[in-house]
């Protein structure tokens, strides 16, 4: 056997001594992981737990897992949303197929765990929106996907939203740019995927009452076309208009999530045209700045919103003390004074429910709800206390494996 790992390899070592001398089917149950309402697939996965991470295995046959390999690290390495690939093992005895491992994505969620928990209600249509930001940035980055489907993606609460990853790169095809067709080809394969998706989810008593499976297939083609029109349309306007309108469009950018590379602007007399190249990362503006002043890493929209807070919890000092308080100070006594307190008021049984950053999120969303209520600011202090006795013990458990219940390799 062989085994190729992707630097940094520090969590490799405790997967050398799993029985990969068997299918994955007869592995000891003592040795995995069970994940509750993952994602289908058509080759056998299991997941395990080594050196305090848990990885997911995929048995497939070894040029489609060196493919995959290769693609996710590529991936990886461009800043583009996808599961983080760890290694293959190939040359198994008795001609057994390759074993591709990857990271399990921390606090992510399969699409039928999302529609079978109690917030299925209104996520159907943001899912779908989710799906197709991601097959938005990775056209614009070249990747023809070749399988788009709710069922290869693996979702992560984001701040009231969603973040979308691609966890399947078995059919992708990697281009320098993607033709009209090859986009249009995408999308209705992921437009009919999604519908049966959707349509097994209603047979099984899953999909919320008023969802027509059909009807919201068919919107995806006209979302992704609204999206990318938005994000690579090239602009025409008068050269007296030319800082305005670059200024309003580097904003409708941020709004929608997407970064900006390189600007184009060719002027004449008559008129300006600009051209922008869309970065297709995950755009990162908050998460550094949030980083910066408190330590803290999150996802972009969770970032903004705590930003925010940051920002109001420093002007109430400057306004109590009289002085202007540095930016970084008042990330730190924010993080200690509000942000920490939030997050140590989860009690043991309901840690782990979501993210630090998405329990500090609802909170204040919370907050503002009880505010309404009682017609008076009660407080992030209180705030916290309500939803904790209140909200967060009817959030289900995570999807995620917990190593706690199973042997660790």
């Amino acid at each position: 056997m062989r085994f190729l790992f992707r630097p940094p390899a520090d969590d490799a070592a405790g997967l050398l001594s799993l029985p990969w001398e068997l299918p994955l089917e007869e592995w000891p149950a003592d040795l995995l992981l069970d994940v509750a309402e993952r994602g289908i697939s058509r080759h056998p996965v299991r997941f395990v737990s080594a050196e305090g991470r848990v990885h997911a295995l995929k048995e497939i046959a070894e040029p489609l897992a060196r493919h995959e390999y290769a693609l996710l690290g590529e991936f990886e390495a461009e800043g583009l949303p996808a599961v983080s690939v760890l290694g293959i093992c190939v040359d198994r005895p008795g001609g057994l197929p390759a074993v591709l491992v990857t990271r399990y994505l921390e606090y992510s969620m399969s699409y039928r765990y999302l529609f079978s928990s109690p917030r299925a209600d209104h996520s159907a249509q943001q899912l779908i929106d989710t799906l197709v930001e991601l097959l938005v940035r990775l056209h614009l980055a070249g990747v023809f996907w070749g399988d788009c489907s709710l069922s290869n993606t693996l979702f992560r609460p984001d701040a009231g939203s969603f973040s979308a990853y691609l966890v399947d790169a078995e059919t992708v095809e990697r281009h320098p740019h993607l033709t009209r067709g090859q986009r249009t080809h995408d999308v209705d394969l992921a437009r009919e995927r999604v519908r049966a998706e959707l349509l097994d989810l209603r047979t099984g008593g899953l999909l919320p009452s008023g969802i027509d499976p059909g009807e919201l297939a068919e919107r995806l083609p006209e979302r992704y076309e609204a999206l990318w029109e938005a994000v690579t349309r090239e602009e025409v306007f008068h050269p007296a208009e030319q800082d305005v309108r670059l200024a309003e469009r580097l904003r409708e950018l941020d709004a929608l999530g997407f970064g900006v590379g390189q600007l184009e602007l060719v002027t004449s007399e008559e008129a300006t045209r600009l051209r922008v190249e869309t970065r297709v990362a995950e755009p990162d503006q908050y998460r550094h700045e949030l980083a910066r002043l408190t330590g803290l890493m999150t996802q972009e929209n969770q970032a903004r919103r705590l930003l925010d807070d940051v920002h109001g919890f420093r002007a109430c000092l400057e306004q109590r003390d009289g002085a202007a308080v540095r930016d970084t100070v008042a990330g730190h006594r924010w993080l200690a004074e509000v942000y920490q307190p939030v997050v140590d008021s989860v009690p043991a049984e309901l840690a782990g429910r979501l993210e630090p950053a998405e329990v500090f999120h609802e909170v204040l969303e919370h907050r503002w709800y009880l505010s309404e209520r009682e017609g008076v600011d009660v407080g992030t202090a209180a705030a916290a206390k309500s939803y904790v006795a209140t909200v967060l013990p009817r959030t289900p458990e995570p999807s995620a494996p917990s190593t706690a219940t199973a042997a660790s390799v």
